[in-house]
């Protein structure tokens, strides 16, 4: 029989599948294909037409699979997970640190957002799922690769404490921005979490009569209203996790992250990474020229969301002198 570490290189698993009332996990082929891209799922796209991937039957596994499989990986070091609230400067981040080839930059992977709010497995299969998915995830495919470093759905904020629990020494970083900012990027095209219909309300502790009695709008600020009490809250009871304010300057954030991560990268690897600040996130064949919102495109009371902000601000400037 050939070796299973042969056998599963370069080889990760995408997402649940349901069949029959059981859960199976589906396979996608990476060949030599980084993740490079803005979002994980377009990395994805780019692989798909390999022909491992183009066949008309899909490779699938049980959950177990994946669990013993990962044991026989070589892969590198988790180095931090990236919380955020949308629209906050995230991407850029993550595009920053991709650019260094030391990197394994896995942005918004939607099988760990699946399987933390899975109720198919008992928690401690769960917990063992998700070490074992990081693995194939951080899997050393090059040379010269060091770090994972994960940038998570933002509604993943409402699993830090079990993350928590699964990796008690990895940092965690909590990336937000104005709110007002944030909410006129929504107005402008909103992202699937802010659309009451896509994600379950429940997911952000929003209750059917509160969705009841507001407008599209006033929903995306109650949304964003528990993004920042859900960082207050953890901030106040974690030890292992950093502020990161995209109003500062995404310099900044990028020098606070690596500093707080604690990797030490050679100067032409930072320098990499801040040039790319100079394009946009999404697409970096264009140049970066600030964000362009209209002015009176709000209609929503934001004075909580300012008071949830300042909170943020002031732990914000606690990180910077301690």
């Amino acid at each position: 029989m050939e070796n299973i570490k042969e056998l599963i290189s370069n080889w990760i698993p995408i997402k649940l599948v349901k069949k029959n009332n059981e859960v199976y996990f589906e396979w996608l082929y990476l060949a030599d294909i980084p993740f490079a891209e803005p979002f994980f799922e377009e990395t994805i796209a780019k692989c798909k037409s390999h022909s491992y991937n183009s066949k008309r039957f899909k490779l699938i596994s049980t959950a177990a699979n994946i669990i013993d499989w990962s044991k026989e990986l070589d892969f590198v070091d988790l180095k931090g997970l990236v919380f955020h609230v949308s629209r906050c400067g995230s991407t850029m981040l993550s595009q920053s640190l991709a650019t260094s080839p030391e990197n394994i930059m896995v942005s918004e992977a939607p099988l760990i957002d699946q399987i933390l709010r899975s109720d198919a497995f008992e928690e401690h299969t769960k917990t063992v799922l998700l070490q074992s998915v990081l693995r194939f995830l951080g899997q050393k495919r090059f040379p010269e690769q060091k770090h994972l470093i994960i940038k998570l759905d933002a509604w993943s904020i409402f699993k830090a404490s079990y993350l928590r629990s699964i990796f008690p020494e990895i940092p965690f970083a909590l990336l937000y921005r104005n709110p007002a900012d944030v909410l006129r990027s929504h107005q402008k095209m909103a992202g699937m979490h802010m659309v009451a219909s896509i994600i379950p309300p429940s997911v952000f502790g929003i209750t059917s009569k509160e969705i009841e009695e507001l407008n599209f709008r006033q929903y995306q600020a109650l949304v964003l209203e528990k993004y920042f009490q859900a960082f207050l809250d953890f901030y106040d009871r974690d030890q292992n996790v950093i502020m990161l304010n995209y109003n500062d300057g995404m310099k900044d954030v990028i020098e606070q992250f690596i500093a707080f991560i604690n990797v030490n990268f050679l100067e032409n690897e930072l320098n990499a990474m801040l040039e790319r600040l100079k394009k946009h996130s999404k697409n970096e064949s264009a140049v970066f020229t600030g964000d362009s919102y209209k002015e009176d495109v709000l209609s929503v009371d934001l004075n909580q969301l300012y008071l949830l902000h300042e909170k943020l601000n002031a732990n914000f400037r606690k990180d910077l002198v301690g």
